[in-house]
Order: C-alpha cells, then structure tokens, then sequence
C-alpha cells in the first residue's frame, strides 16, 4: 500500500486491536468473579432460594380436642371428617380470575360473590391459599377433580368439622366454631393463628379455644415450574399435625338433663352448683340454639335463630339480669344480724299494707300476718317486716354494702365469655341517673329486692354458696380437668379458688340458714318443697314486672340442709321469666331437680316419687 493512501488520523490499528483484546479479557474476567461468587462463595444461599421457588408448602390442620361431661365416657363434641376447597390467587392470571370464580362457584354450588368476598383484588398476588368453602360433599370434590387442568389454582384437602352431639341446652355452654374472621385475626395473628382457622366463636369453645385448637402440621413438597409435583422428595419436609387436648367439664350430663326437663319450655335459667368448691353441675337457659346451624352453612336457619325475639344466644344463667325480689331478704336478714339492727326476736305487726309517702304499700297477704319476729318474717316472706326494718333501722348504705358482700354488682369471673356484673343502686347513682334524690320509698324497694337492683341467676347461687360456706365463695368454673387426646392422662385439674371471703361471723350464717330452712319447713315454700328424700334450706321470689298477671318466679335454694359435709351440698338457683303463664314455677322446678339428684332419678320418676304426675312437660316439648 502507498504511503500516499496512509490517513494518519487513524492512528495505529494494532493498537486498537489491543485495547480491544484487554477489554474483552477485563468483561471476561468480571463475569468469571460473578460466577464464582454466585455458584461458589453464595451457593448455598441462590440454592435455598431456588429450593424456596420450587417449593409449596400445604397446612395440615389438627384436630380439635373433645369436650366431655364430668364422667368422661361420651364426647360432646368431637370431629367429622370434610372437605375445604382452596384457591390460590398467584396461580391464576388476572383476566381468568371472574370466569374462574364463576365456575368454582356453579360446581360448590355457592354464590360467586361469596367467593368474590373472601378473595379480593389485593389478594390477587397472594401466593397463599385462601379457603373458599367448608363441608365440601364428596361428589363436589370429585367433580372438581375431573376439571382440574382447566382450574388452575384450585385446591382441596381433608378439614375436621367440628360435630355436635344432640347439645339441646348444652349449647350455651359449649358454644361454636367458625372462620376466623380479619379482625380476629388482627387481634390474634401473634399467636399462631391465619387465614382460614377454625376458631371458637362462644362458650368453652371460645375460653379454652388455644387449648382445644392443637397445632397445624407443615407438608413441603417440591414442584415444578407447572406446579406438579416432583417424584423426588429428599428436600420435603413433613409437619405432623397435634391434636388438641381433651376437656372434661363439671358439667354431670344426667343432672343437666334433669334440670332442662325441670325448667320445661319456659324461657328462663337453670344453675346447679357445688358451693363447696364452685363447680357447675348444669347451666340450663332457655331457649337455647343447636351449634350445627354454624358449622353446616345454613344462613337460613341461622337467621331464623338470630331474629326470634326470644333471643335463643342469650345464656340468661350469666348474660341477663333481673330484679332480686324476696330472695334479697336473705341479705336483708344477713345485715339485721351482724348489724344488730333489730332484735331478731323483736315482733312487727303485719295488717297487710303500710303507709309512706303518699301511697299504700300492700304485702302480698292483704289480711296481712299479725306479729312477726326475723325468722318468721323470712319463712312468711313478710313485706311490711322488711319495709320497717330496711326502711327505719338498717338503711340504704348497709344494705348496699351488704348486698356487694354477697357478690351483687360483680362479675363472678366464671369460666364462659359474656357474663354480666348486674347492678347495685346507691343515693349518688340516682342523683347522677334522673337528678333526684334518694327516698324513703327507694329503700323500702331494695329492701324486698325491688327497684333498680338486679342480679343473675349465677349471682344468685354464689349468694346461697355463701351462707353455705360461712362466708367463702369459690369461683364458679365449668372446666374440670385437661386431658391427653391419645393417652388420656389428666395433665391439669382445676383447683378451687376462693373468690371472696367475708368478715361476717359464722355465727350469722347458722342463723340464716335456720331461717332458710324454715322457708321450706313452714313458710312460704313449704308445699312445693314437701320431700322426704332431702332437707331442703331456700327462699322464694316473685319479682313484679309491671304487670297484673305476671311476675318473675325465683328460688334459690340448697340441699342437704343437715349435713356437716359441704362436699355433698348442692345449690339450685332458677328462674322463670314474668313472660311465660304465670304458674309460680321456680320452687317446684327446684323440688324436682333435688330429688332427681338425692334420689338418683330421672325427671319422669321424680316427678312421680313427689306426686306431681299431673305437672307434664309443655306441648312440644322433646324429650
């Protein structure tokens, strides 16, 4: 080539070519540090995530643990195998979504909204899965199953459903399960709970809910891009799930039975109770509700239950209050004794009715019960007597501090959600509530358990426990013992706990318990309450609603009144509501539960051994 035609802008070309070699060596040698970073110095780290990829993990869920009576012999509730069907939205393209749901939807035989609910659009990326129906029928599962390669996302596995035997008023006592739902979850997601637990929505089911739920096994399986399942599984990992633990409650299932047939269809509440060492033996409360209409997805029947305006949820034994009425006059009697506030030997005469504040006040003996003294006023349930005595010799402030020794006004801490505290008036409550000031009129109310004070059945039986007990009240517990699922083995009992003890000498409490007695022995309950089998101690009450031809009915009672054994007493404390046709039905309610439980019989042969075969069950009324 001719120097002419050399361009001496263009430098050296051997130059060139070297940077060029240099440059590709230096980009060589940086992937190479890449490489060996990666695979070598970071292996195991891209090798974990690339595991993490091509893994899925699926929940095992465990079964929750029964729920027994006292004697531990037949579950009240366990489980039955179901099946839940999952979808996970990541696995489904967007646009597929709706037409996915859709048919999902015509298969289960639901409505596409209710899937539409439970997986929202910002749960599209959610690799999750999200359960979508319960209590699946096998012949869905198997229709599923023959669609699969054109559901992409959909999944099932077997779910224990919970099973309910035939609970009748145990319902209020057992409760229910159900979906978690988000505020729950909220709430409860530091504690192992997700999306998709069953978890109990009231009564044991709810208090002991972490102790019945057992924990959820893990399966880790690897897949392939398609999401099939790889033959080999030397990396997959099994979880076995635990099942939960047993329970066995204070509950006596032949003495729960007895008490509900005793209460019949009356809308009202049934508690027995071991005033020795607080356990309950049955808590009835009518009406009650059939837990199954939760767990079988039955909105209908659902919403027939939550609309009947007898409130069937309601446990009326702890969620409802009413006025005390002349039960109140075993306080009344317990303050005029240790206050010596009047002689107990002191006579007041009776003529029915008794003037104050512009108005007659009228016992309910209108000829009225002549001379009186304490016991004989509390056998008589005498009116006149406590209005006098309450009225101008103990007065309001110890009532009241009288009335919250025994309990009233306080929650008593019992092992099932929603209890109610109930509620002690005082001068400066009514101040605040209406602007006016407290009367005479006022104390003379409260001291026949009228007026603003109102207690709970199970507020009722701590009272009578209490005069029992000498002045103790244990608190009132359902559960009695945790057990192994597998071994059975009792890994904790329930101790009785004292919940309150009184000042008041013991001598006090012979003395009301005398009395008590001589309520049934020659007062008031003396008829009804006619049973050779045991002695019974107890007060009566008929608390006024207002109206002509209804009252509350109440008794509050014990038995055996001459025993030095407090571990074989047993309180009863019932009420029948001012709603149903007024019968005076507590006392004799309470005669037959006392001798069904001394006797050993059922309802039907203790309604016979008192003589009450004429007493039948109501109309339609199942036994």
């Amino acid at each position: 080539m001719s120097e002419k035609n050399i361009d001496p802008n263009d430098g050296n070309p051997e130059q060139r070519i070297k940077i060029l070699r240099i440059l590709f060596i230096l980009i060589f040698l940086a992937y190479g540090v890449r490489l060996f970073s990666m695979q070598i110095l970071s292996g195991d780290l891209y090798r974990s995530r690339a595991q993490d990829i091509s893994r899925r993990t699926t929940v095992l869920p465990a079964q929750r643990g029964e729920i027994y009576d006292r004697n531990f012999d037949q579950p009240l509730a366990l489980n039955a195998n179901s099946f839940a069907v999952s979808i996970t939205p990541a696995e489904v393209k967007r646009a597929r979504m709706p037409e996915l749901i859709n048919d999902v939807a015509k298969i289960l035989k639901i409505s596409a909204d209710e899937i539409e609910a439970k997986i929202p659009p910002q749960y599209y990326q959610l690799y999750q899965p999200v359960e979508i129906a319960l209590n699946v029928p096998y012949p869905d599962i198997a229709a599923l199953a023959e669609r699969r390669d054109s559901l992409p996302g959909v999944s099932w596995t077997s779910k224990p459903l919970r099973n309910y035997a035939d609970l009748r008023s145990l319902s209020h006592i057992l409760g229910y399960v159900g979906d978690i739902t988000r505020d729950e979850l909220t709430l409860l997601y530091n504690r192992g709970y997700q999306q998709g637990d069953m978890i109990g929505k009231a009564g044991i089911e709810r208090q002991y809910d972490e102790l019945l739920r057992g924990r959820e096994g893990r399966e880790t399986r690897t897949v392939d891009v398609r999401g099939r399942r790889i033959a080999s599984q030397e990396n997959s990992i099994h979880v076995p799930p635990e099942i939960g633990k047993n329970l066995v409650l204070t509950i006596d299932r032949k003495i729960q039975m007895l008490a509900e047939q005793a209460l019949g269809e009356r809308i009202g509440a049934v508690v027995v109770m071991r005033p020795s060492n607080g356990e309950i033996l049955a808590m009835v409360s009518y009406p009650w509700y059939d837990p199954d209409i939760f767990t079988i997805g039955n909105r209908n029947e659902y919403q027939i239950v939550a609309n009947d305006p007898n409130k069937p949820f309601i446990n009326r034994a702890i969620q409802s209050a009413y006025p005390p009425a002349s039960t109140f006059k075993i306080v009344m009697t317990t303050g005029i004794l240790a206050e010596n506030a009047f002689p107990p030997d002191q006579y007041i005469r009776c003529q029915g009715k008794i003037s104050y504040g512009n108005r007659e006040w009228n016992c309910h003996i209108r000829t009225g019960h002549g001379r009186l003294n304490l016991h004989q006023g509390l056998a008589q349930s005498c009116n006149v007597f406590y209005w006098t005595v309450g009225r101008d010799h103990l007065g309001v402030e110890r009532i009241i501090s009288y009335a919250k020794d025994y309990g009233f006004g306080k929650i008593a801490g019992i092992d099932i959600p929603g209890e109610i505290a109930g509620f002690v008036p005082d001068p400066q409550w009514k101040e605040r509530r209406f602007h006016e000031r407290w009367l005479g009129g006022d104390t003379m109310n409260m001291s026949t358990g009228q007026g603003y004070t109102m207690v709970t059945p199970l507020q009722m039986a701590n009272m009578v426990s209490m005069v029992v007990n000498d002045g103790k009240i244990y608190s009132p517990h359902i559960l009695k013992e945790v057990r192994d699922p597998v071994s059975g083995a009792v890994e904790q009992s329930v101790q009785p706990v004292v919940l309150h003890s009184s000042d008041i000498d013991p001598s006090v409490f012979e003395i009301v318990r005398r009395d008590m007695r001589g309520v049934v022995s020659e007062g008031t309950a003396q008829f009804p309450l006619n049973i050779r089998t045991v002695q019974i101690a107890g007060k009566t009450g008929t608390g006024e609603v207002g109206l002509q031809d209804r009252w509350h009915s109440w008794f509050a009672a014990y038995a055996p009144y001459n025993t030095g054994k407090p571990e074989d007493k047993v309180v009863v404390s019932i009420i029948v509501e001012a709603v149903n046709k007024w019968e005076w039905w507590a006392p004799y309610a309470s005669a037959i539960i006392f001798q069904g439980i001394f006797a050993g019989q059922t309802y039907q042969e203790a309604v016979a051994a008192l003589g009450l075969q004429y007493i039948m069950p109501i109309e339609g009324y199942r036994e």
